[in-house]
């Protein structure tokens, strides 16, 4: 049974050994085992990147995160999607009484067992989260969202059969298998990159005997990729930002301030209608996505009254405002902290948490300061049109 996830090969003289898992199975684990303490390899190379391989070997991480820099630095949504991840792997690992991950952990602990370097093969994840987000659009973000969530708030336990299909899945591949169907280009950075990227550490390993621990989606890809070279600098950049969104993120705001601006030196009580739509519309739905996230009051005040005025200056979001609004009236105690790994495992773990609620705060009020500008935008131009161009 064993043999039949392992792939044996041989490049540049050196004995590299590739162990497909499942990062749910136990089955997997006992594998790992055997496989590195029977072949004793110079070299373990597990599928993990440094952050990943620090939040598994440190449960107690959480309790040292400054909520306040991760919403000043851009990261809620990042980190909102990683743990969103983390309980997608949590409910699957609590139906089969195993350790998400398990393989990983056992491929650490034979790898120190019996003396051999460990190499933390895969790429940074927030670079392969930067590469996926850029490649999708706006409305591939919006969606993209939807399906990671979808998936892991799913009530359905998942079967025997289909655990076994995870050991021909990433999964992150697996979460995402409809969405990479419309959005075919998302394959690049979540599968083909990670490939070359995986392929080139294993080559580089010290030592003429490698074992990789990796999910069996990848094997096929290392196969090939593993023959020729790779320049892992290149596949570490983070993907340069368009100038485009950032014009558009100017444009509009002049735009709108150009033309209320006009209203109120042709018609002051027009003015003052376009003005209210703005601020309505922008505050309305800021305000809905921090109440969907259940805000504190005075943060679902504090979306209301700072969206319209972000919404027209693109170095600034809605979103900050009121994460660090419910930070300060809500503020997270050890506890929530403490309880964060478990909370993620249920949809009503994610509202009752004070920490992930200020994720959620943060990322549904500037989905919210988004719709509000879109529909208010058109609002402010239909009347615009109306009590200016139409008298």
């Amino acid at each position: 049974m064993l043999e039949q996830n392992v792939t044996r090969l041989t490049v540049d003289g050196k004995e590299i050994i590739l162990l497909g898992t499942a990062h749910v199975s136990k089955q997997s684990a006992e594998q790992v085992k055997e496989l590195v303490e029977t072949e004793k390899p110079d070299t373990v190379c597990i599928e993990l990147d440094e952050q990943r391989y620090q939040s598994m070997m440190d449960q107690d991480r959480w309790k040292s995160m400054d909520i306040f820099k991760v919403i000043k630095e851009k990261k809620a949504t990042l980190l909102l999607m990683n743990l969103v991840i983390s309980s997608f792997q949590k409910r699957i690992a609590k139906q089969y009484e195993i350790k998400p991950g398990q393989e990983m952990i056992q491929g650490i602990e034979s790898a120190e067992k019996i003396g051999a370097n460990l190499v933390l093969a895969d790429r940074n994840i927030q670079i392969t989260f930067a590469r996926i987000w850029s490649g999708v659009g706006l409305m591939g973000r919006a969606r993209l969202l939807m399906e990671i969530i979808g998936s892991i708030f799913s009530k359905d336990e998942i079967t025997e059969e289909e655990l076994e299909k995870l050991k021909s899945e990433d999964m992150l591949n697996s979460m995402l298998h409809d969405f990479t169907v419309n959005f075919p280009k998302l394959k690049v950075p979540l599968i083909d990159e990670r490939d070359q990227f995986l392929a080139q550490k294993i080559k580089e390993a010290p030592g003429n005997k490698i074992v990789a621990v990796l999910g069996a989606a990848h094997v096929p890809g290392i196969k090939e990729e593993i023959k020729k070279d790779h320049d892992l600098q290149a596949l570490s950049v983070r993907p340069k930002k368009s100038n485009a969104p950032k014009l558009i993120g100017w444009l509009i705001p002049i735009f709108i301030l150009a033309i209320i601006g006009y209203a109120f030196l042709a018609n002051p009580d027009a003015g003052v209608d376009l003005t209210m739509s703005w601020i309505l519309w922008n505050g309305f739905f800021a305000a809905l996505g921090a109440a969907i996230a259940f805000g504190h009051p005075l943060t679902i005040l504090a979306s209301f009254i700072v969206a319209p005025f972000t919404s027209l200056y693109p170095l600034l979001a809605a979103g900050w405002f009121s994460g660090i609004a419910e930070a300060y009236f809500r503020r997270p105690k050890v506890a929530d902290f403490e309880n964060l790994s478990d909370d993620v495992f249920t949809l009503k773990g994610f509202w009752s948490n004070k920490v992930t609620r200020i994720l959620l705060v943060v990322v549904l009020t500037n989905v919210g300061s988004t719709l509000g500008t879109v529909i208010g935008g058109a609002d402010v131009i239909r009347l615009f049109i109306k009590n200016i161009l139409g008298t």
